[in-house]
């Protein structure tokens, strides 16, 4: 007997087109580890990278980088790491949020309960967020490597295929 997920899996696409985006004030290609990262993990399970850039941490270049992205790319997923925290100067939770057009709260409510599991209760700390900006999914997660690992390989990975086979399915 086979159940509705496993259906849904089977037929999900199993190459995905990515953008990768690191939001911060400090990193470089060179030393961005969180982004080196999700590219590393993309590649390893036969997705495509479309675009890799870093973004100041304001929420205006954010936006228009993921505006931008989404009109002349048109990829699939945009992958966002960092600005997840609490500083004052992490805008990533308030500019996604802003533009999401269908969120998924179970998103960051898992992360945040996979990351709680691992370092405790500084994972409330944490202020992941997804969803979809029209057809496009955009997942965000915090810069550390570790983060991102846990984001890449417990809830990202595994569901890719069928978040974009749900988010590209017709209305009619």
């Amino acid at each position: 007997m086979s159940s509705i997920p496993s259906q849904h899996k089977q037929q999900a696409p199993r190459a995905i087109t990515c953008a990768v985006l690191t939001v911060s004030d400090t990193r470089s290609l060179n030393t961005d580890r969180g982004g080196t990262e999700i590219i590393r993990r993309l590649e390893a399970h036969g997705h495509n990278i479309a675009a890799r850039d870093i973004c100041a941490d304001d929420p205006t270049r954010i936006a228009r980088c993921i505006n931008s992205w989404r009109n002349e790319l048109a990829p699939d997923a945009i992958l966002v790491t960092g600005g997840t925290g609490i500083s004052p100067r992490d805008h990533t939770y308030e500019t996604i949020s802003q533009i999401l057009t269908k969120p998924i709260p179970g998103y960051g409510e898992l992360f945040r309960w996979l990351s709680y599991q691992e370092i405790g209760s500084a994972a409330m700390l944490s202020r992941t967020i997804g969803g979809l900006v029209d057809r496009t999914l955009v997942l965000t997660m915090p810069g550390s490597p570790a983060a991102v690992q846990l984001a890449m390989d417990k809830l990202i990975l595994p569901e890719l295929g069928h978040l974009i086979q749900q988010a590209h399915k017709s209305s009619h």
